[in-house]
């Protein structure tokens, strides 16, 4: 990390684990942070037993490195570069307690892989049109890495894309560090849909082992997901400028897709098994315990591309799956005509 990174007031908003793992880099790389959490017993716990009680609970913190706080007006305006690590589901609730002159001045790194439920805005286009945030002052981050990973501080890759590469690398150079590798790219739009359709393939994989599937259809099921995901971040592009050009085979594309569809740590993945093997939505969801952000994304997704128009037969499988109650046996029977 270059010495003038050092010093610059980051602030977290979220607590849930993706959010603490982002503190935990944060703060071993010296960083003092400003960290909102809704909770007041559990910033009374932390504050006490140094280490969030519900999530990653092996990583501890130096509470000197970090002023915890409820107050979501005092975190953001202590903060220059200010980081959302709260689910899609919620972000909007959270956000709406700001002014909309909050930002100003704000470089906002995204940590949501999702959509905003509702309006299906990426979260660049939600924050552009509640508080006029440039699309040159956000940046967004995506994997692949899985935050319990970095709690055990296994090698893990995270790319950062911005408009601008040199202003995007000043914001990784704040998360590089022995256990965290970093990759900067221009493509802000493309990899947070790259970040939303992975989670909703994972859904599908976690369907098809629950469904007893094998690793030779996962294999295949991987591939066809990923052309599908390129068939939709090009049909996508032709309509938005600001889309950059993608690198497809790169980490935050390809390699995210596949740590999600395969990883046991994948809660999309967890959620989706619990529904190939029989599990309601809802009960599924009391199991979990936990937002699995491809629930929500399938259909912000759906309604999304009834406008882009890309050919994804496996992301609308999922979505009938989890929103019309096709049974997932069906569903699956049908994808697997098509394959390629």
């Amino acid at each position: 990390m270059r010495e003038k990174d050092r010093y610059v007031k980051a602030g977290i908003i979220g607590s849930g684990s993706w959010a603490t793992a982002l503190a935990k880099i944060l703060t071993d790389n010296g960083n003092q942070i400003s960290w909102w959490i809704r909770n007041e017993d559990t910033i009374r716990y932390m504050q006490l037993r140094h280490h969030n009680r519900h999530y990653l609970t092996s990583v501890y913190f130096d509470t000197n490195m970090v002023k915890l706080s409820s107050n979501l007006e005092e975190v953001v305006a202590a903060s220059d570069v200010l980081v959302l690590a709260v689910p899609s589901a919620f972000l909007e609730d959270v956000m709406l307690q700001l002014s909309p002159e909050a930002l100003k001045g704000k470089k906002v790194v995204n940590a949501v892989k999702g959509l905003v439920p509702g309006s299906n805005l990426l979260i660049n286009d939600y924050l552009s049109d509640i508080f006029d945030l440039p699309l040159e002052q956000y940046y967004a981050i995506t994997g692949p890495c899985h935050a319990e990973e970095v709690a055990n501080e296994k090698l893990s890759y995270l790319t950062f894309s911005g408009l601008q590469e040199s202003s995007a690398q000043s914001i990784a150079d704040m998360f590089t560090n022995s256990y965290l590798q970093t990759i900067v790219n221009r493509d802000v739009i493309g990899v947070q849909l790259a970040a939303v359709l992975k989670n909703i393939y994972a859904l599908g994989a976690g369907i098809a082992h629950g469904l007893e599937y094998g690793d030779n259809f996962l294999s295949v099921y991987i591939t066809n997901c990923f052309r599908e995901m390129q068939s939709f971040l090009e049909a996508y592009g032709k309509d938005h400028s600001e889309a950059g050009a993608h690198n497809y085979n790169a980490s935050a594309y390809l390699g995210d897709l596949l740590v999600t569809c395969y990883s046991l740590h994948s809660r999309n993945r967890t959620f989706g098994n619990m529904i190939g093997k029989g599990y309601s939505v809802k009960a599924a969801q009391l199991e979990l315990n936990m937002i699995a952000e491809g629930y929500y994304a399938s259909k912000c997704l759906f309604e999304m591309n009834m406008e882009v128009g890309a050919y994804m037969p496996v992301a609308q499988a999922v979505y009938t799956i989890l929103w019309q109650n096709l049974n997932p046996r069906e569903a699956f029977l049908s994808l697997e005509k098509g394959f390629i």
